[in-house]
């Protein structure tokens, strides 16, 4: 308790350059340099990696699912055996998010009140219930950093009516999480508490929402209720909107998104922090990410080709193993396979966000945008020819 007390939740606010912010967060587990890529850990790992990999690839913060952790292994056994940062070996910081979405999504028999969600198991069917107090009880259990206020989540497109009901909903949810928090000890502990934005793809509840939310005392804010179906520009527009009324000293971290471009452009837009499944579920379906663009490895194509995925790379994934090799152990679903290729694709997000953090700092953001862009465009390698 006394090392948490020494180091609060805090955020820095280094640069800007345009929009795009360059800043720092401090947790009881360490720092975290913003802008900011989190790899998805839903069930205490990510998938495929060991944490100390996840780590030397640049990432100062991973996620860890609510809803998942809930059910198995519970929270209060992960509790008993020291917390989720000593149970999954990650002394570094940990984000939990709330479970909201993942019960709206994949559990059965939901029945949705103004108390919370009562629902069953995807698992095995057993009834729970999930109410923002529940939420932040489990996330306090689990020991988290930077926690998530229960908020509800319908996808795009929706009638206004629905979206705004949903939005007042979340607002609700929203104090009632801060109490918890509070009643938790999380400010003491150094941790933080994010609110979320709702107000689905309408300009005016969106700003609404924010503007609500930041009268509340969350040490963070995120935006929720995007890339849920969406086009990119729908929800790039709704960034546009919303960014400029949330509070300029705090984080804001735009939740489940997504792809290199998705954070290249929203980085533009004022967002600091991302979490997405992308990489390493792409890793595990033989699609790599690199600076020349999305690679298919199950494309005939390689499977003659002696050169690595990028000469030019850091990672040895990416550079000591040939794109024929890769190519095989894909067509054959070979384990390593999803392990090489996940391996390559957090490194190349890594890579895209240090990119993003020193062009920031220099003051080139819009030069960097704009060169990564245009490799994107140009596409990858030429087909081999021996």
């Amino acid at each position: 308790m006394s090392e948490q007390k020494q180091q609060p939740f805090s955020f820095k606010l280094l640069k800007t350059d345009g929009m795009a912010r360059r800043g720092e967060i401090t947790t009881p587990h360490g720092v975290v340099r913003t802008p900011a890529f989190m790899p998805v850990g839903t069930q205490a790992t990510v998938k495929a990696m060991y944490p100390q990999q996840v780590r030397e690839l640049g990432a100062d913060v991973i996620l860890g699912n609510t809803y998942h952790l809930m059910l198995r292994p519970t929270a209060e056994r992960v509790a008993k055996l020291g917390g989720l940062h000593k149970f999954m070996n990650w002394p570094h910081t940990i984000l939990t998010d709330s479970g909201g979405f993942q019960v709206m999504s994949l559990s059965s028999l939901r029945k949705m009140t103004e108390e919370g969600v009562t629902f069953r198991s995807h698992h095995d069917g057993s009834k729970h219930m999930m109410s923002p107090e529940r939420s932040v009880e489990i996330q306090g259990l689990l020991g988290s950093d930077i926690q998530m206020q229960l908020d509800q989540c319908i996808g795009l497109p929706a009638e206004k009516k629905e979206i705004e009901a949903a939005m007042q909903l979340s607002l609700r949810w929203a104090v009632r999480s801060r109490e918890q928090f509070e009643r938790m000890g999380g400010p003491a502990k150094g941790q933080g508490l994010y609110g979320i934005v709702q107000g689905g793809d309408n300009a005016e509840l969106r700003i609404e929402s924010a503007r609500q939310l930041a009268q509340m005392p969350f040490e963070g804010y995120s935006v929720g209720g995007l890339a849920v179906g969406e086009p990119q520009a729908v929800m790039l527009k709704t960034l546009e909107v919303t960014t400029p009324v949330m509070p300029v000293d705090k984080p804001r971290y735009l939740m489940g998104v997504g792809t290199p471009e998705d954070l290249l452009e929203s980085v533009a837009r004022g967002i600091d922090q991302f979490d997405c499944v992308m990489p390493t579920r792409a890793g595990r379906h033989g699609l790599a990410y690199t600076r020349f663009g999305k690679v298919n490895l199950k494309n005939a194509r390689h499977a003659d080709d002696p050169r690595p995925l990028d000469a030019q790379s850091n990672c040895e994934a990416t550079n000591n193993y040939s794109r024929a090799y890769l190519h095989h152990l894909v067509r054959v679903n070979e384990g390593l396979a999803a392990m090489l290729l996940t391996w390559n694709n957090l490194a190349y997000y890594q890579y895209l966000m240090q990119g993003i953090r020193d062009a920031i700092d220099a003051g080139q953001f819009e030069d960097f945008r704009q060169k990564t862009k245009e490799d994107w465009a140009r596409g990858d390698l030429e087909p081999y020819s021996s």
